[in-house]
């Protein structure tokens, strides 16, 4: 049997699990120098890493995120203490086994006011209306302190754990450097003590779901390791070198186990009292798996035998030595991550901590690297935080240390959650959509529930706020709760996963059917308006305004929606009744509308306030992530949208703020577009709620919303590809809005719709070399230096754009 570690070490309790070869101290020296070695280069011949001078002491704005899909982690990198805090994606409070009563927020038969409602709004009598949405309308929750958080019985997602090392030494530190290097999805610490050196290193292992901590010293160290859960501790065990926390959340009694792998190179392990004590060892690597008992099945959410399943993940781990473990995780990583490069010639400034790197770049220094590495970070977060068969991303990705976080660090369908996975497919991350898609599915059977008693129509919805547990229902306020345009918006991402990737069987099995049913619940749901067109009523634009005789938003995804079932449609060869009717639709819904001012009408009512910086610019949805706004097709429009944009002003939230990015790029106006993204990258140290003007970037390069909500840091990067690459229109459009600042660079990997992979080079602004790949014989039009031409890609599914000196 193969050994973990060289003999010497006196174990106390037997490690038969993991057994490895680690066969002497070349080895161990080869290990040590492993993490160093280069596997690539960022913007200035550097690794893509964060880095830092101090050991991080706040989670949210300073802590830096690893994950395996499964688990998310933040590590801190304190000298005397290493802080390893720790969720995983299915541990929520709240739910069916919070309350005997709790029925998904659905309030039963309130469909029979909506004809009164619609009334009162054709009559003018808007407050009214807007009163007895409120009475009758609003989703129900039960609130308590018995609660693990502010909503109730609608839950949280939860942090699981923090697991704390303390490490036994004194005396000066040097040399201290704490870095993540996201080529590699490589966490590290290292400094020195009285000579000694000291290091540490943390990755997450998708294929195997572990988390593997490993600390290493050159010389014999003590350590004393401590998981501590803010949950109901219902079991602590340790045997044969393998520790074992099981739990449940307090106020649902959801069971979860944590069980994590001790192995040292020499040296003592034993444990008591639910502390594990290491004594003399240079190498200690701990491997880590969790699971809960959830499972994602209205409307019991239960019946996964987590223990069985944890084992199952351990059995996977049996035999195989650390360096096994690790060159699995960059195989794996390295193959998502790699698709995918840029470079943008100008400086870099690696040289400089992260921290003071923002600060310089907000101050006016050139640093196209950063701007490059905050590309690539998220990339490294869709990888980290969405693999297939995990849950799907919330507001904070996979990362939470709270029982009661901000918006429950739940599903916000009104432009969040969406956000979070724009970049998915656009940088050639299509596995990593799966998750979202998985969870959308999820919806729709209480969806229908929540579609026939609030509004007595077919098909489905979700609104504002959404869940682990088929929360689908309004919000328990108005105005923020009620956007039953949810699940449209949601439908968006099958169609997106279809035209980028041509999976006729996702199309055909999954995509299709869903979007099927969420454009049933609009053909029922749209009213004539009095003038032959078809409005939404009532409505509100997403936590802005009052109440409306048809808000833009509920216009633009409607048409999106059915327009994209029309396509599918064709695609598979379907002709029937629902399409006809969903044609008939389509034609008919309001389109948008220009406002006395020349702005784009938030609502049907020519009400927009020019003065007005609200965060929210929902009713240009349809310029992004919709496609019925572009500056070819619909220049008035186009130009409606503009005027929009800049009595908004440039200031917001961060995902306000990337998503003025999206819009600027989309008007082909790379400049303003390239100011987002200035302003996105903000530096930020404020962690409290601010939802106006205080957006920015955290120095772990987190989006500070604030507080922290990944949506930003997403939405930056679907904004730099929307600068060199778009096809929203049935054409590739290579560098439809390149910035100033930009003159020259190359990109490989990037995806369109299609089916196509597209690199480019380009110098003085202007496209050099373009390759297209894709299906062999497969054809298109390209849009490249201003002129249109038609391609077909040859039989090895290649197509070569070469502009001859």
């Amino acid at each position: 049997m193969k050994e973990w570690f060289a003999r010497g070490a006196r174990i106390v309790e037997v490690l038969p699990i993991l057994n490895g070869c680690l066969p002497g101290k070349g080895l161990f020296v080869f290990l040590w120098c492993m993490s160093c070695v280069w596997l690539g280069r960022g913007q200035d011949g550097r690794e893509l890493e964060l880095w830092y001078t101090a050991p991080a002491t706040d989670w949210m704005t300073q802590a830096l995120p690893f994950g395996n899909g499964y688990l998310g982690a933040m590590f801190f990198g304190g000298v005397d203490q290493e802080q390893i805090q720790f969720s995983e994606g299915t541990l929520w409070s709240g739910g069916p086994g919070s309350n005997a009563e709790h029925d998904f927020g659905v309030r039963r038969g309130a469909h029979q006011h909506l004809p009164k409602v619609r009334k009162l709004l054709r009559e003018g009598k808007m407050e009214a209306a807007d009163a007895l949405i409120k009475a009758e309308f609003t989703g129900v929750i039960d609130r308590g302190e018995r609660y693990n958080a502010d909503f109730g019985d609608y839950g949280a997602q939860q942090t699981m754990a923090d697991i704390f090392v303390q490490v036994d030494h004194s005396g000066p530190v040097k040399e201290y450097r704490r870095s993540l290097n996201i080529e590699k999805a490589l966490g590290q610490v290292g400094y020195t003590v009285n000579g000694e050196r000291y290091r540490r290193t943390f990755f997450g292992n998708y294929p195997s779901n572990a988390l593997v901590y490993r600390f290493e010293s050159s010389v014999r160290t003590n350590y004393e390791i401590q998981l501590k859960s803010p949950h109901i501790t219902t079991a602590q065990t340790f045997k044969d070198g393998v520790y074992s926390f099981v739990g449940e959340v307090a106020d649902n009694a959801m069971p979860f186990e944590n069980l994590i792998s001790f192995h040292l190179s020499d040296g003592e392990l034993r444990y008591e009292e639910g502390v594990v004590y290491v004594n003399g060892a240079k190498d200690l690597i701990m491997v880590h798996t969790a699971a809960t008992a959830y499972a994602p099945r209205f409307p019991h959410y239960r019946g996964t035998d987590f223990k069985e399943k944890n084992q199952r993940t351990m059995q996977q781990w049996q035999g195989r030595s650390y360096t096994d473990l690790y060159a699995e995780h960059l195989r794996d990583h390295g193959q998502l991550f790699d698709r995918v490069s840029l470079y943008l010639d100008g400086s870099g400034a690696s040289d400089l901590p992260t921290n003071a790197r923002l600060q310089a770049y907000n101050q006016g220094s050139q640093d196209l690297g950063l701007e490059v590495l905050y590309f690539q970070y998220a990339r490294y977060l869709m990888i980290a935080g969405s693999r297939p068969n995990t849950m799907s991303m919330h507001l904070q990705g996979k990362w939470n240390n709270s029982t009661n976080p901000p918006w429950a660090a739940d599903y916000h369908s009104n432009i969040n959650l969406e956000m979070i996975y724009w970049p998915a497919e656009l940088t050639n991350l299509s596995e990593c959509h799966l998750p979202f898609l998985d969870f959308i599915e999820s919806l729709v059977v209480p969806g229908k529930v929540a579609a026939k008693e609030f509004f007595g129509v077919r098909g489905w919805m979700t609104n504002t706020m959404t869940n682990a547990y088929g929360f689908t229902s309004t919000g328990w306020g108005i105005p923020w709760g009620f956007f039953p345009a949810g699940a449209a918006w949601f439908s968006q991402h099958l169609w997106d996963h279809y035209d980028f990737t041509q999976d006729m069987d996702f199309l055909r099995t999954r995509g299709y059917p869903i979007m099927r049913e969420a454009a049933l619940f609009w053909i029922d749901y749209l009213v004539d308006n009095g003038e032959g067109q078809l409005v939404s009523m009532p409505s509100y634009s997403p936590e802005h305004g009052g109440i409306s005789k048809g808000a833009s938003m509920d216009h633009q995804i409607a048409w999106d929606l059915l327009n994209n079932c029309i396509k599918a449609a064709e695609v598979l060869g379907i002709e029937d009744a629902f399409t006809r009717s969903a044609k008939e639709t389509r034609d008919a819904i309001l389109p948008p509308q220009v406002g006395s001012w020349g702005q784009l009408q938030e609502w049907a009512e020519d009400v927009d306030d020019p003065k007005n910086q609200h965060r929210h610019i929902s009713h240009l949805f349809a310029l992004h992530p919709g496609n019925q706004i572009s500056t070819t097709k619909t220049p008035e429009l186009a130009e409606a949208a503009r005027v929009t944009l800049n009595a908004r002003g440039d200031d917001g939230t961060g995902w306000s703020r990337a998503w003025k990015m999206n819009f600027w790029a989309r008007l082909n106006n790379g400049d303003r577009a390239h100011k987002m993204l200035g302003q996105l990258l903000k530096p930020v140290t404020d962690t409290s709620v601010n939802m106006t003007t205080a957006g920015g970037t955290y120095p772990n390069l987190l989006c500070a919303h604030p507080p922290f909500q990944l949506d930003g840091n997403m939405g930056g990067a679907s904004g730099m590809v929307e600068l060199l690459l778009q096809s929203q229109a049935g054409v590739l459009e290579l560098l439809p809005a390149l910035p100033t600042a930009w003159p020259k660079g190359k990109v490989t990997g990037l995806k369109a719709r299609g089916g196509f992979t597209v690199n480019m080079e380009w110098d003085n602004g202007r496209l050099g070399k373009a390759r297209i790949s894709g299906k062999p014989f497969a054809k298109g039009t390209l849009k490249a230096n201003g002129a249109l031409r038609p391609f077909v890609l040859d039989a090895n599914g290649v197509h070569i754009y070469e502009v001859k000196p």
